[in-house]
Parts: C-alpha cells; structure tokens; sequence
C-alpha cells in the first residue's frame, strides 16, 4: 500500500498540476496511520526539518540577490564579453547559467534568470533558438548539484542518510563533466561551429531583471553599493562554507538578515520569490518516503528494481528509468528522493556492485533529460524564445531531445562507472 501510495504521488506528478509534495504528506498520513499502524508524530517526524532550513535558507539568501537586481545585472555584464563573438554568446551562456546555479540559487532559478537574455540574444543575432535552450539549460544542470545549491543539497543529503556521505564533491564533479560533454556535443553537432565566424555590429538589446538599475554613457549597466554589499555577503558566506566548514543554511539566513539590516535586501519581496513550491514538493515526498522505510515498502520498491537488472546493466537501468520519469515529473521534488533511498539495498540484492555507482547513475540521467519541453528548465527556455521562433516546432525539438537523453544518459552512465568506474573507490 506505501508503495502504491508513492506510485500515485509519481503518476499524479507527471499528469496533472495537484501540488505532489501536499499530496505525499496526504498519503503518508492515511498509508501509515489507518493501513501501517503507525502513529501521527511518527509519521510527522519523517519531515526533513534539516533540509527544509536549509532550503529556506539558501533560497531567501539568493531571492533578496534577485530582487535587489544584483543577479541579473551580472548576467548582463557577461554579454559584453563575447565582444560581438556570434559563436561565443551560446557558449557564454552555458558559463554564466554553470556558475550562478553552482554558487547558490541552483538549476531552476539561474535559468529562469539566464533563459530571458540569453533567448533575447538569440533572436536578435541569429542563433537558433533550440541550440541557445541546449546551453542554457545543460549549464544551469551542470551546476545542480553543487554542494551549496538546492538540488545539491536534496541530493546530499540523501545520499547521507543511506551512508553515502563525503562524496559531495565527486557526484557536483561528474554531473558536470556529463552536462559539459552533452553540451557542447550538441553545440556542434547543431551548427555552433557555424557561429563562430560570425560577429554582431552594434549594441545588444539585453533585458535587465531591475529597471532602476543605471547605465553608462556606453550603455555598461553599472553596479551600486547594494549589489556590491550583496556580492561582498554572498561572497563571504561561500568562503565560510568552502573553508571554516560554516552550516550552508543557517549561515545563509545569517546572510539575509545582514542584507535587510544593511537595506540591501528586501525580506518580504524576497519571500514571495522564493520556490515555496519546490521546497514544500522535496518535504511532502521525503515525508511518504519515511513511511515507505518504516513499513517496507521501500524494500519491495527495490526488490522490483533488481528484478530488472543485473550487475553489469543496473547502471544503465537506473540512469534511464530516472531519466524517464524526470521528463514528466520533478528530478529534485520527487525522482531522486524516490529512487536514492534504494540504492543500499539494490547493491545488496545485485552484489558486487558500488553503490556509488548507481547513485551517481540515478543522479545524472535525471538531471541529462531536463531540458525537455515538459520539464522547468525547458519550459522556461521555451517561455523566453523571440516571437519570431516556431513554438510548436521548438516544442518537438526539445521533446525529442529530452527522450533521447534517456538513452544517452544510459549509455554514458555504463560507461563511466561500469566500464572505467570513474571516481569509484
């Protein structure tokens, strides 16, 4: 019944808009209160109060550097380095959407903040708008799992509880090889080396994520003591985190704060952009995923797993299984938080098997898939395309694109930790 109760939160997820975090809890409640014998405080106590602080955390810290203009302004910055490069601008987007999603708001909220000026570049120099939604989307994800964003630390945390904790580092690394290969794979491959003999004359119409900020006589967006005090807070909580082991998300409240104290940051504006849906969609599943633990239902989950593969395949099966599903439904909110759990039991039961090897398989064929037209990024990329751009065609585009990622992502995955075994002890 816990099993079926989390297929339910899967299928419900990948066919309509019901809130799946608010559904799983609904579950969790009847599977494991009137059909488990549970108790309601044990079901309550499978909320992820650690997570959820630091979920809360790092985006309130990141939404008030999005209200206050200081993130979109750096992206504006960047265009002008590619000094008019037709061919450089995709690629510089691939950058740009890598390091805002690796530094902190993560893969959704970079390309929500990249995808409108990179699309608009797009149209007005003549890039395809397909091979720009590739860069955008592949860099936000080659920055998911970074250790101080969100998905990262969904994943991280995760992969701790199932005794999987001290790889951060490793699963932020691979995933980011796989989306730099796929990238500019796909970069090439769709006629981005075409790009690179020609140059744009003229000024870029870039649009900026905050209408007061000022300009130069040149048109340089020009940063003021807001957005430096904003880098500066950012700035220092990285080094804390990185070097003097600070807690990510109780040192990013920290920095919210010290952000409304200083007056260059708005708490309530920040607050009502904060993805208060993701955060609660990671909660409510991981509170269906305690209850599945506790009454078994995870054991048969993974008995149904192993059932389909083998030693040598299960890298390929899980990497195309998550990939499947994470183009319908969320890769962070439900996919990982469903599958990681299994991984212990799934070596168990295949033996001979590195667990980190299908950990890291499950989080990079989820991740390989999402810029599919029905998933965030994708959408997002399609929402920013030029008026000019075929919606329709650009939509089957990104559709086939993300269903070939199943099969690539499999094959890549049983090459790396099947075959070589990549970061594997």
């Amino acid at each position: 019944m816990s099993l079926g109760a989390l297929l339910v939160a899967i299928v419900v997820s990948c066919t309509i808009r019901l809130h799946v975090g608010f559904l799983a809890i609904a579950l969790a409640w009847i599977t494991g209160v009137y059909v488990s014998g549970m108790s309601a405080n044990e079901v309550i106590a499978g909320f992820p109060t650690r997570l959820f602080l630091t979920l809360a955390g790092v985006t309130l810290l990141f939404s008030q550097a999005q209200a206050n203009g200081t993130l979109g302004l750096i992206a504006h910055q960047a265009v002008r380095y590619c000094r008019g490069n037709v061919g450089v601008m995709p690629m510089m987007f691939f950058l740009l959407a890598f390091v805002l999603a690796s530094v902190g708001p993560g893969n959704i909220a970079s390309t929500a903040l990249v995808a409108p000026m990179a699309m608009a570049v797009a149209g007005q120099v003549g890039i395809p708008a397909f091979l720009m939604a590739i860069m955008v989307g592949n860099g936000a994800n080659a920055g998911s799992l970074s250790p101080i964003a969100p998905t990262g630390i969904i994943v991280n945390g995760v992969m701790t509880e199932i005794g999987l904790d001290g790889f951060e580092r490793m699963t932020y690394i691979n995933n980011m090889l796989a989306h730099v290969v796929i990238a500019f794979l796909a970069y090439f491959l769709f006629g981005g080396w075409r790009l690179l003999g020609r140059y744009h004359q003229g000024a870029l119409d870039v649009p900026s994520s905050d209408p007061s900020d000022a300009t130069s006589t040149d048109g340089r967006m020009l940063f003021n003591s807001t957005h430096w005090i904003t880098v500066a807070v950012i700035g220092s909580l990285l080094v804390g985190v990185i070097l003097f082991d600070v807690n990510v998300g109780l040192g990013a409240f920290a920095a919210a704060v010290l952000l409304s104290l200083l007056r260059a940051g708005d708490e309530l504006e920040a607050v009502t952009l904060m993805p208060w849906r993701v955060i609660m969609m990671v909660c409510g599943v991981t509170v269906l995923i305690s209850v599945l633990d506790k009454t078994g239902g995870l054991d048969l989950f993974t008995q149904l797993l192993a059932g389909l593969s083998t030693p040598r395949s299960v890298t390929a099966i899980v990497a195309f299984s998550t990939g499947f599903i994470s183009i319908y439904s969320s890769t962070s909110g439900v996919v990982l938080p469903a599958f990681l759990p299994t991984v212990p039991g799934l070596a168990e039961q295949l033996g001979g098997v590195e667990p980190l090897a299908i950990a890291y398989s499950m989080n990079i064929g989820a991740h390989l898939v999402d810029v599919s037209a029905l998933s965030t990024l994708g959408a997002l990329c399609m929402a920013a395309a030029p008026t000019h751009e075929d919606s329709r065609k650009l939509f089957n585009q990104l559709m086939a694109w993300g269903l070939s990622m199943t099969v690539v992502g499999a094959l890549i995955c049983f090459l790396l930790f099947t075959v070589l075994r990549v970061g594997l002890p």
